[in-house]
């Protein structure tokens, strides 16, 4: 199988002579530099810098679609509302359910998610396929891509956290926008110790939302789960601590291993690229 209709997804469709330029001074991507035919990562974020919305968003014609989780697409149409102001620009529901395919050739926009982690995955708004989601899903884990809703939740991750420094959702040469100065900060004093790791174990890992500990002590919560392999976002710094001082690491009471996506760049600070169960 190498595509899946994702029901669950939503489209806002931004158009109108200052969509750019309202999202690019708004959003954490380089709306202005997003090139036609790719899909980027990207967020709306508190003053504090934290992520109160996550989404995708390409170019439609001379505007612009954000995909988003279909929950999410009420609040997150409200909230653009409020700072659209006097800018000329329609926010319009686009219709919900996105086709993802991974085997070329495909249609759509490539996901520049995927494209790091050496994947080629294209997104078309509404429905172009009948696969299972749980395909795609279990493709995303592999490749070490969280969600907001299945891997953290809202408002409780900074960007870094959540990688999209790592998959040009992040902007840091474009001026301000809300809670620029926060990520900033943390950009530069390379302060980011949470990050996403993957998760397997010789059995079943326990359900979404189990404690990941080592020698008792907190490293995250467990996220995503496809039987055997998962994501979570944990401290790092704690997870190369127990690495280096051998102590096994738990989702619940099942020994597990983790792992930094190859793709990332990143190591355990204080350990080496894997923690044995």
């Amino acid at each position: 199988m190498t595509d899946a209709f994702l029901p669950d997804r939503a489209l806002l469709r931004v158009s109108g002579a200052d969509a750019e330029s309202f999202l690019h001074n708004l959003v954490t991507t380089d709306v202005a530099g997003l090139p036609a035919g790719e899909a980027r990562p990207g967020a709306l974020l508190t003053p504090q810098g934290k992520i109160l919305f996550d989404f995708l968003i390409w170019r439609e014609g001379d505007g612009f679609l954000i995909e988003t989780d279909a929950e999410q697409l009420d609040a997150l149409t409200k909230r653009l509302t409020l700072y659209r102001l006097r800018a000329a620009v329609t926010l319009a529901p686009a219709g919900q359910g996105v086709t993802v395919s991974w085997a070329p050739p495909a249609e759509g926009d490539a996901d520049a998610r995927f494209a790091k982690a050496g994947i080629t995955l294209t997104r078309r708004a509404g429905r172009h396929g009948d696969g299972d989601p749980s395909a795609y899903h279990g493709l995303r884990i592999r490749a070490g891509l969280v969600e907001a809703g299945r891997d953290y939740p809202l408002q409780d991750a900074f960007p870094h956290d959540v990688l999209l420094d790592l998959t040009q959702g992040l902007s840091f040469r474009k001026g301000c926008y809300v809670g620029q100065e926060v990520v900033s900060r943390m950009q530069h004093r390379g302060t980011a110790r949470r990050r996403v790791v993957l998760v397997e174990a010789d059995t079943a890992l326990p359900a979404t939302g189990t404690d990941l500990t080592a020698g008792g002590k907190p490293l995250g919560t467990l996220g995503s789960v496809d039987n055997a392999h998962g994501l979570a976002i944990v401290r790092i710094d704690r997870a190369g601590d127990a690495m280096t001082n051998g102590l096994p690491i738990l989702a619940g009471d099942v020994p597990v291993r983790l792992t930094l996506a190859g793709w990332t760049g990143l190591t355990f600070p204080s350990g080496g690229d894997e923690a044995q169960a």
